[in-house]
């Protein structure tokens, strides 16, 4: 009956900065209805995606979150910041959806409309490495093996000599001293 939930992450491209990490997606007509209600907070870097809509309500909501309106090209036209419980926005025709992000995102990311977003689905990464499956291995050994691999992949990284132990225990304050 209910369909497994989709995450994206946005990125504001304009900016340079990240939005939010995990954002559900709610493009189901139970998800666009439900959206964030009946949960008490917004983790950080999470949020909802509504798709479509241009404008929401909060009727019901137990905390302010922030509200970012985008087009279909996923430019921003129209942002609100703190949106409080119990009102309702203002339908903007030029949105085509809106993310719902805990409250401060659009300061902390700097968002402000025109901004081009990129909304992107998480992708799963494959395993570097395929084991076969009579062989069993360790989390353990998977983790080794896998600092191995990306050690052999990195080049050499230069480090700075560091003072000798004889250098740190001498001090400004014994030099000035006399006896």
């Amino acid at each position: 009956m209910f369909s497994k939930q989709r995450h994206v992450f946005v990125y504001n491209k304009t900016r340079e900065t990240f939005l939010a990490f995990r954002v559900a997606v709610a493009d189901s007509i139970m998800g666009r209805l439900v959206g964030l209600l009946g949960k008490r907070s917004l983790p950080p870097d999470s949020g909802v995606w509504i798709v479509p809509s241009n404008a929401v309500h909060t009727i019901g909501m137990l905390f302010s979150f922030d509200l970012v309106l985008i087009d279909k090209n996923f430019k921003v036209v129209g942002l609100r910041e703190l949106v409080r419980p119990f009102t309702v926005t203002w339908p903007n025709q030029h949105a085509d959806s809106v993310l719902e992000l805990p409250a401060h995102s659009i300061f902390r990311s700097r968002t402000q409309i025109g901004d081009q977003l990129l909304i992107e689905r998480y992708e799963a990464r494959k395993p570097l490495r395929s084991v076969s499956s009579d062989k069993t291995v360790s989390p353990d050994q998977e983790c080794a093996d896998l600092n191995v691999d990306l050690a052999a992949s990195r080049p050499p990284v230069a480090v700075a000599p560091q003072p000798s132990s004889a250098d740190l225990s001498r001090s400004s304050y014994m030099d000035t001293e006399t006896g």
